[in-house]
């Protein structure tokens, strides 16, 4: 994917932890107004404490925003301006924090405004000074499809520890006029990805390690598409293991002794076909997010786009030859068009006497069928 642009990308010369912060921040002001307004705040504790660092400020480091904000303003470091839209980002968070209530667009939208603001000051005071600060705009509601709220919490607290680290990486070094000087060039794991592909957990066998994007944190495990392990994924599923990928252990090393007659190498294998199976879902999660509105067939690493046409196909032995079991099973099941196929192909191997060969058959006329009507 190619970066894209946001508000704040501006401060990536100051700080790059910062504008990626940012671009979360503006990220879940339509999407989870209070997840904005928490995180809003440890921004802006964040650049407070970039200011006490620069000023060499002797503040105790347990102290909370409040108590930090007041001795900056006792200091005279702030203006009436920057101390006002502090303290609303303060308290506003705190109660996004700790309040059930519903928080609203326009609350997120202030805060924002107010974060504006506290930025702009930062920059301007402690910056380098041939940067310039774009005037305010407010965001716009994305009309795309956007992160889930907890991948979004996910990003935030990931950024946050980075940001942390750099606030304290600045204590250990001589404070210098311009905090472009003070930070040092970051490779940031957090670049601008699709939404669902930040990684929500690990799962590791022996030495190797798999990351788990968050659209899959809870996918089902259907056993047909793992053609190496289906048998043990079924074994698992009766004793209520690794049915969804949630249920996966962090480790898979052992995971055989749930159920009998099987051993180390069924976890490795197991191991290895849930690496296929994470980078054959990300091409088709990119698919599905490329082409928003289309419908599609999938089998294995392969996929038909059913038009209308190809939809209203009749499943009969005359238009699909050489499958006639597959073929009359699918009818006594009421599916009679292309149309009504299930969106993963490799599901109809479940039927009496259906190979993953017979279903094969029937996806490649599928696409046969497709490249006839766009002749």
């Amino acid at each position: 994917m190619n970066k894209q642009t946001y508000f704040y990308q501006f401060l990536e010369p100051v700080s790059k932890e910062l504008a990626l912060v940012a671009r979360e921040l503006e990220n879940s002001i339509f999407t989870s107004p209070r997840t904005m307004l928490t995180h809003a705040r440890v921004f802006i504790e964040t650049i407070l404490g970039k200011v006490v660092q620069i000023e060499k400020i002797p503040v105790d480091q347990r102290t909370h925003l409040k108590e930090r904000l007041a001795s900056l303003d006792e200091h005279g470091y702030l203006t009436n301006e920057i101390r006002d839209a502090l303290h609303h980002v303060r308290m506003i968070g705190n109660q996004a924090a700790h309040d059930s209530r519903i928080f609203r667009f326009s609350e997120a939208l202030l805060s924002w405004e107010a974060v504006y603001k506290i930025v702009k000051w930062y920059v301007e005071v402690y910056g380098p000074v041939n940067l310039t600060v774009p005037d305010y705009q407010d965001p716009s509601p994305q009309m795309e499809q956007s992160y889930d709220i907890a991948e979004v919490e996910v990003r935030l607290k990931a950024l946050e520890e980075l940001l942390t680290a750099s606030v304290h990486k600045l204590s250990e070094e001589t404070a210098k006029p311009e905090i472009a000087a003070i930070e040092e060039e970051i490779d940031l794991p957090f670049q601008p990805e699709l939404p669902g592909f930040t990684t929500i957990r690990k799962i590791s066998y022996k030495d190797q390690q798999l990351e788990v994007p968050h659209f899959l944190r809870d996918a089902f495990l259907l056993p047909q598409r793992f053609s190496k392990s289906e048998m043990f994924l079924i074994r698992l599923g009766g004793e209520q293991q690794a049915r969804i990928m949630s249920e996966l252990p962090k480790d898979l090393e052992n995971l055989h002794k749930h159920v009998k007659r099987y051993n180390e190498k069924n976890d490795a294998t197991l191991f290895d076909e849930l690496q296929d199976y994470i980078k054959e879902e990300k091409t088709r999660r990119k698919l599905l997010l490329e082409r928003p509105g289309e419908l599609f067939l999938f089998y294995k690493t392969n996929y038909v786009i059913v038009t209308e046409q190809l939809a209203s196909i009749q499943l009969n032995t005359s238009e699909f030859t050489g499958i006639p079991s597959l073929i009359r099973q699918l009818n006594e099941d009421q599916i009679e068009m292309v149309g009504q196929l299930p969106k993963e192909l490799v599901i109809l191997a479940k039927y009496e006497n259906v190979g993953v060969g017979t279903v094969e058959k029937l996806f490649d006329q599928l696409k046969e069928k497709q490249l006839d009507k766009m002749n």
